[in-house]
C-alpha cells in the first residue's frame, strides 16, 4: 500500500463545501513534511482543486492510493476500503442507529477510524472542532431570523439588513454588518414595546462563546439569571442595551429529592434532576441554545409549556436559536433539523406542527445542524490550522502494531474508535448499539 494521504470531497450535504484542510495547510505538509497528498475533485469545494494542485498536491477522481483518508462528514457505505484509516466525523458515539451500518461496514473491512470529536487533551478537551464556527453562524442566522420575525410582528429594525451566514463571502464581512447595526442601536435605541431586550445563552462551551461573541457587536450588558427575574420591576431602563443571560447547569435544573445542586452528580445521575428553566423563559426575547444533550437528561423547552405559554397570548420570546439541534431534544420543539437553503421554521404549539419560513403564528425555530458549513472558508481555515499539526504523526503510524504499541500522540489515540476493525477499549460500549441494530 501507498503512504499517500487522501482528501476526499464532501457528499452528505449539497451545500457542504468545507474541508478539513486548505491548500495552505496542503502547501506546509507537501513542503515542509515531505508528504504525498492526494484531493479529491470537488467541483463545489470553497477551495478549488487548481489551488491544492500549485500547493503541491495531485487531483484525482478517487482515494485509491491513499493509505490515510481525511474528510469531514460521514462517509457512504460503498466508498470505504479494506485497511485503511479514515480521519472524519463519523457521529457513532452516541450509538446512532443511522451510522451503525457504516461502523459495521467499517468493522468488515478491518478499517481504523479516527474520530475528530473524540481528539481530546488529558482535561477531555476537545482539540480538532468546528464549534466556535457553529457558534458565529448559528447567531448571524439567529439575528437575521429575529429581523424576519420583528417585521412579522410589525417592527421594522436595522436586523433586515442583515443576511444568512452562507450568503457572506467571510466572516469579517458578517462581523461588519452586525457591528455597524450594533452601532444603530446605541444611537437610536430598541422600540419601547421590545424592552427589556433579552438575549439567553444555556452553555458556555466552545458553540455558546462563538455565539457570544457575534451578539457581543451590539452594545450587550450582562446579567445573571437572577437579575433577570428583577428587570421587569425596573423603571426607565435604558432603551439601547441589550440584556445577555448566560445559564450554566445550575441555573436550568435542581435536584428532584431538593439536595443542593452538585455538578458531578448531575453528570452522573441526571434523572435525579429536573428542569427549572421554563421561570426564565417568558422574560426571553431570544434563546440561543448551545448545550449538550442525550436522553438522560431533562428538556429545557417542552411542547406541553409552550401550549400553555401561547394560549396566554403571543409570548416575549420569538426566536430559539437551536444551535445544539438535537430533534425532540432539550428544545423539544425543534423537530427536524433544517437545512442551509431552508433553515428556519415555525412550530405551532397548539398543534404541535411546524411550517418552513418565517410565516404564521407560533415560535420561530432556527435549526440547522451543519451551520460551521455556512462558513466554510473560515471553518475550514481553523479546523485546518490544529489539524494539520497531527497529519504527519497520523501518517507515520504503522496501524499494524497492536493498538498498546500503537505510536500515536495520545489525543489522536483517544480518538481511534476502530484499530484494524475492533473496537478500542474505549468504545466497547458501541457493542450493544451494533447488537441491538
Amino acid at each position: 500500500m501507498s503512504n499517500y494521504i487522501g482528501i476526499r470531497h464532501e457528499d452528505k450535504y449539497l451545500l457542504e463545501k468545507r474541508a478539513p484542510l486548505t491548500p495552505k495547510h496542503v502547501e506546509r505538509l507537501v513542503m515542509q513534511k515531505k508528504l504525498d497528498i492526494i484531493v479529491q475533485s470537488s467541483a463545489k469545494r470553497i477551495f478549488k482543486d487548481e489551488e491544492y494542485r500549485k500547493a503541491g498536491a495531485e487531483i484525482e477522481e478517487d482515494m485509491k492510493k491513499c493509505s490515510v483518508i481525511f474528510g469531514v462528514k460521514e462517509i457512504p457505505i460503498t466508498v470505504f476500503e479494506p485497511d485503511k484509516t479514515y480521519v472524519f466525523f463519523a457521529h457513532v458515539i452516541k450509538g446512532q442507529a443511522y451510522n451503525m451500518p457504516m461502523l459495521k461496514k467499517m468493522m468488515e473491512l478491518k478499517c481504523n477510524l479516527i474520530e475528530y470529536e473524540k481528539i481530546i487533551d488529558e482535561q477531555g478537551k476537545r482539540l480538532i472542532f468546528f464549534g466556535k464556527y457553529a457558534g458565529f453562524a448559528g447567531m448571524i442566522n439567529s439575528f437575521w431570523a429575529l429581523g424576519l420575525r420583528m417585521k412579522d410582528h410589525g417592527y421594522i429594525s436595522n436586523l433586515l439588513k442583515i443576511k444568512q451566514s452562507h450568503h457572506y463571502h467571510s466572516l469579517k464581512e458578517a462581523r461588519e454588518d452586525i457591528s455597524a447595526i450594533g452601532q444603530r442601536i446605541a444611537e437610536n435605541g430598541i422600540p419601547h414595546e421590545l424592552l427589556p431586550f433579552v438575549i439567553g445563552f444555556t452553555g458556555y462551551g466552545n458553540v455558546s462563546q462563538g455565539a457570544q461573541e457575534i451578539c457581543g457587536l451590539l452594545p450587550v450588558k450582562e446579567i445573571s439569571p437572577e437579575k433577570l427575574l428583577e428587570l421587569r420591576n425596573r423603571k426607565n431602563l435604558p432603551d439601547n442595551i441589550v440584556y445577555k443571560v448566560i445559564f450554566q447547569e445550575e441555573d436550568l435544573v435542581e435536584h428532584i429529592g431538593r439536595d443542593p445542586f452538585d455538578l458531578h452528580d448531575y453528570y452522573a445521575n441526571p434523572r435525579n434532576y429536573r428542569s427549572v428553566f421554563e421561570k426564565y423563559i417568558p422574560h426571553l426575547s431570544m434563546l440561543i441554545n448551545c448545550i449538550y444533550w442525550d436522553k438522560r437528561y431533562p428538556r429545557l423547552v417542552t411542547k406541553e409549556y409552550l401550549k400553555k405559554l401561547f394560549s396566554k397570548g403571543r409570548p416575549k420570546l420569538s426566536v430559539i436559536g437551536d444551535i445544539s439541534c438535537d430533534v425532540e431534544g432539550s428544545v423539544e420543539c425543534t423537530l427536524k433539523p433544517a437545512t442551509i437553503d431552508d433553515p428556519i421554521y415555525i412550530y405551532n404549539a397548539e398543534t404541535e406542527k411546524i411550517t418552513m419560513g418565517h410565516n404564521g403564528e407560533g415560535m420561530l425555530i432556527m435549526s440547522v445542524d451543519i451551520l460551521p458549513a455556512e462558513l466554510p472558508r473560515d471553518a475550514s481555515i481553523g479546523f485546518g490550522d490544529v489539524l494539520v499539526n497531527f497529519v504527519k504523526p497520523i501518517a507515520d503510524a504503522d496501524f499494524e502494531d497492536s493498538f498498546e504499541d500503537l505510536d500515536l500522540p495520545k489525543a489522536i489515540k483517544k480518538g481511534l474508535i476502530l484499530h484494524r476493525g475492533e473496537l478500542t477499549p474505549d468504545f466497547k460500549y458501541l457493542e450493544e448499539f451494533l447488537d441491538s441494530h
